[in-house]
């Protein structure tokens, strides 16, 4: 059992059957009137931030987030696989877990599956991945100062903004969270 007096940022606690993450969280003591803890707090499963006050005293359910890491295998109609690295067993996961930056993942790459009581609710990629643009206009040299951007297709198939002397075949890394382009491998 978890407070709320005891919350700290990143506790993980269950609500009316919900996991919830706190995000912020600010003890208040008005002068005049009971203290209370002012929470903002993130929903694990469906990402709904939602802001709350509760009293200090008030109790909650720990709730324990398992974090595996799993390399990527392959996908079949709707179903992702994901391998355990320890015991070799592959793990369907069903698309709607996976979030919009997994179109960065490829095959053989290692991913965070998180999961609450056996149940995956989220698929985390690697913060920075290399990947190959496989379709881009050609690249040419100079007008870098207006900082220009152009469309690029990577081996993936996702689609980014890359600078304009960036060639087809080239191998760039990017920023999984945010979708960017970070620079040349």
């Amino acid at each position: 059992m978890i407070t709320a007096g005891d919350f700290r940022n990143g506790v993980t606690f269950e609500m009316d059957g919900n996991v919830m993450q706190v995000i912020e969280f600010q003890h208040v003591k008005p002068g005049k009137g009971a203290a209370f803890v002012r929470t903002k707090m993130k929903n694990v499963i469906t990402g709904a931030v939602t802001e709350t006050s509760f009293n200090p005293t008030a109790k909650f359910e720990n709730a324990t987030v398992d974090r595996r890491s799993m390399e990527y295998s392959y996908n079949d109609s709707g179903l992702y696989y994901f391998m355990d690295p320890e015991s070799f067993e592959l793990e369907p996961i069903d698309a709607s877990v996976l979030g919009d930056n997994f179109k960065f993942v490829k095959e053989n790459m290692t991913c965070t599956v998180l999961s609450y009581k056996g149940k995956v609710f989220s698929v985390e990629p690697p913060f920075f991945v290399e990947l190959e643009v496989t379709d881009t206009d050609p690249g040419f040299a100079g007008n870098t100062a207006t900082n220009a951007t152009k469309p690029a297709t990577l081996e993936t198939g996702a689609e980014i903004k890359v600078p304009l002397f960036i060639d087809k075949g080239e191998v760039i890394k990017i920023d999984t969270r945010t979708g960017e382009y970070l620079g040349r491998a």
